[in-house]
């Protein structure tokens, strides 16, 4: 036996690592819930400047929904659950979902 001896293990096996899939946040429109409260909430929790908050009101009203952003799975369930909270709050009945993109 010899001491200070050092054994190299070869490896064949590669790891791979995949990215993370992708989800949006869908938004709803309903008959309740002001155009104002969509754009604070998109500026407040999505992190839009006024242009694009505006944009995905417009289409939230005009065409029945819109997507608030695309995230990793747990930001887009924190930010629907936090926007579905504020809405709650104000007696709104803000719909938001989270899809695999």
């Amino acid at each position: 036996m010899s001491v200070g001896t050092i054994t190299k293990v070869k490896s064949e096996g590669k790891i791979k690592i995949k990215k993370p899939k992708d989800y949006k946040v869908i938004m709803y429109n309903d008959d309740y819930t002001t155009m104002e409260f969509v754009i604070h909430v998109l500026m407040s929790i999505f992190n839009k400047n006024i242009v694009e908050a505006e944009k995905i009101m417009l289409d939230v009203h005009e065409k029945g929904i819109g997507v608030a952003g695309i995230y990793s799975y747990d930001i887009a369930v924190t930010k629907a659950t936090t926007a579905m909270s504020l809405a709650k709050e104000q007696d709104f009945p803000f719909k938001l979902t989270v899809e695999e993109v």
